[in-house]
């Protein structure tokens, strides 16, 4: 019998999972991949980011396939498994991105332990990513983050063109999980999540710790800022400003899909990780038929209203501006 290969690709808020997944998943050879994607949040907005969304199962460009877990992950899993033999779907191996809370190790857990998991698939590896700008205060802050790193079979460094060598986050996570091979987002190539792990190492990687229950650290709170009408090009950058200087460190992650008045139908696509926030970038179109713009706050100890109402006073003061000089 012939198993599915699974590969399980984790690494805290922000660290550049979607982005690596998305550029390994066009390389030549990995067109029948199934993506599973676990996210934490009120509103999920990976898949717009990377794919083209349907009602259920996601046709990415690249010939890929990508569900999102409405249940639980095994169900899902087995579902899809189903679904191919039913001649529904095709697919060759099956990449699951974790949320960036999630503990791996109850997924892994239940993963080797299913019967019907373990009798039609083989999990190949376990990738985390590591983010080079923020890593060591993610560690230091985050028991999720640890977790991740200590159950890597292999450890991937993003952001290194931008924080360089990192030579203290490296020695830390290979202190960590002295075994595990590190090396750079931007020479992973297509064998970086699947290429088959030593699977006793990673049980006695995944007994080594505490327990295999999820725990997320105290305070961590999701919420969303939605609405229908465009935004001021100008009002937009002030709010990444102020989420700077008033947020930093408590803004674990930002993302969102915003409409631009100036540029209709085409939405800037926004990343924030505390205290930096990448250039926003332009899509040709809408990805869905859902044109509201969303922005998701993933952060400790801000308010759940601070957002909108800082967004709501910086479109005043900037439409006012703007009726002032027209």
């Amino acid at each position: 019998m012939s198993f599915t290969p699974v590969s399980v690709v984790t690494g805290f808020l922000g660290s550049g999972k979607t982005t690596l997944i998305g550029r390994i998943l066009r390389t030549p050879g990995y067109a029948r991949t199934a993506v599973i994607v676990n996210e934490f949040g009120e509103i999920g907005l990976d898949h717009d980011l990377i794919a083209k969304s349907d009602e259920t199962l996601l046709a990415l460009t690249t010939g890929c396939l990508c569900c999102a877990v409405r249940g639980d992950l095994v169900e899902t899993l087995l579902d899809l498994h189903v679904r191919r033999d039913a001649g529904e779907i095709a697919y060759d191996r099956v990449l699951i991105e974790t949320s960036g809370l999630a503990d791996p190790a109850p997924i892994l857990h239940a993963l080797m332990t299913d019967p019907g998991i373990a009798a039609t698939h083989r999990i190949d590896s376990v990738v985390t990513v590591a983010d080079a700008v923020h890593g060591e205060t993610t560690l230091d802050r985050h028991i999720e983050a640890r977790r991740q790193a200590a159950l890597a079979d292999r450890l991937i460094l993003s952001k290194s063109d931008i924080a360089g060598p990192a030579t203290a986050l490296r020695a830390r996570l290979a202190a960590m999980n002295p075994g595990a091979p590190l090396s750079l987002a931007a020479d992973a190539g297509p064998d970086t999540f699947f290429t088959a792990a030593d699977a006793d190492r990673r049980a006695l990687r995944m007994m080594a710790l505490p327990d295999f229950m999820a725990r997320h650290s105290d305070g961590i709170e999701t919420f969303v800022l939605q609405r229908d009408t465009p935004l001021p090009a100008l009002a937009l950058t002030l709010l990444l400003q102020a989420l700077t200087e008033h947020c930093g460190g408590k803004l674990l992650r930002m993302k969102g899909l915003v409409e631009i008045a100036e540029m209709p139908g085409q939405p800037a696509i926004v990343h924030g990780v505390q205290h930096v926030f990448a250039p926003p970038e332009f899509l040709p179109r809408w990805p869905s038929d859902d044109r509201t713009t969303r922005m998701v706050f993933i952060g400790q100890g801000i308010p759940r209203y601070f957002p909108a109402r800082l967004l709501a006073a910086i479109e005043a003061e900037v439409r006012d501006e703007m009726a002032s000089r027209g």
